[in-house]
């Protein structure tokens, strides 16, 4: 494969850069699951546009879309990847060669069609393809890894590996309820895992908090396991109109409903990451500590 000399020439002094930065530099990157216990929820979505409002408050993030033949993150935005994840491991190619870019400089990552070949110790290096993903550690402050609807084993191994997991929802009433299977099914194997709420598409915020209290309230009765909210985002017509024009709306419509619910939710991460950063908690492990722990689960 070939590529531009110049091009060539600086990804592999980004590279040298981000090796030598890493080594000198403690700060952990966070690693965040997106997912949802069903399809049309507003998962990748949400991911893409939280991503884009962090950005623009210079929090650098990537995104892999590890949505498994589903992947949809490059349509939303009207981005065609040249190369992904499984591209780099067929070719050995460095993380920075499939280290996509779209709106506004954001950095993205695609998983390719099939992760569970890709996973499968069996038939690739895994060694190396975690050493090209422990590189990003220090050079993105936050990943968001972006899964299928549902609980595949491949989704549930990000999952399990990750620092946070943010589980989308809406309030209506078979979204809930594969919203609760998923957290049982976590909670089955895992009872660390960091689980924060987000509702999609509600009217009030009312409605939002209700929703978030019914999940709450039969997680902790039947699995006795707690569950955040980390907040809602409010039903806008601005949104469907922005995946026609396949264009994120929290650039087509920035004074939208949906738009200023993902700069609340933007900048209330910021700020518990600032805390975070201040005073550390075990939640926030960072890239080698998920590896560690995929590894774990991949052998399971």
């Amino acid at each position: 494969m070939i590529f531009d000399q110049a091009e060539g020439l600086r990804r592999r002094i980004l590279k040298a850069n981000t090796e030598e930065k890493n080594q000198l530099s403690d700060k952990k990157t966070k690693i965040i699951t997106v997912t949802s216990g069903k399809g049309g929820v507003g998962k990748s979505n949400f991911t893409l546009n939280f991503a884009l409002a962090l950005l623009g408050y210079q929090h650098r993030v990537a995104i892999l879309d590890a949505d498994i033949g589903l992947a949809n993150i490059d349509v939303l935005m009207g981005v065609s990847p040249k190369l992904n994840l499984q591209d780099m491991m067929a070719d050995k190619l460095s993380i920075w060669d499939i280290l996509e870019k779209g709106p506004k400089g954001l950095e993205f990552i695609a998983g390719g069609s099939n992760l569970e070949f890709l996973l499968d110790p069996h038939k690739n290096d895994l060694s190396y393809l975690f050493y090209q993903f422990q590189l990003l550690n220090g050079y993105v402050d936050t990943i968001l890894i972006d899964t299928g609807a549902g609980l595949s084993k491949e989704s549930l191994k990000f999952i399990l590996s990750s620092d946070e997991i943010f589980l989308v929802t809406t309030p209506e009433p078979t979204s809930i309820t594969d919203a609760y299977a998923i957290i049982k099914s976590v909670s089955n194997k895992s009872k660390d895992v960091k689980i924060s709420l987000i509702i999609n598409r509600v009217t009030t915020q009312e409605e939002g908090v209700s929703t978030f209290h019914r999940i709450k309230a039969v997680t902790k009765k039947f699995l006795n396991i707690n569950i955040q909210l980390f907040g809602f985002i409010y039903d806008d017509h601005h949104v469907t109109m922005s995946v026609k024009k396949q264009e994120p709306f929290y650039i087509s419509y920035p004074n939208g409903r949906a738009a200023k619910s993902i700069d609340t939710l933007a900048e209330k991460y910021l700020k518990e990451r600032e805390i975070e950063i201040v005073q550390p908690k075990k939640e926030t492990l960072g890239i080698r500590s998920f590896i560690e722990k995929m590894t774990y689960w991949i052998k399971q």
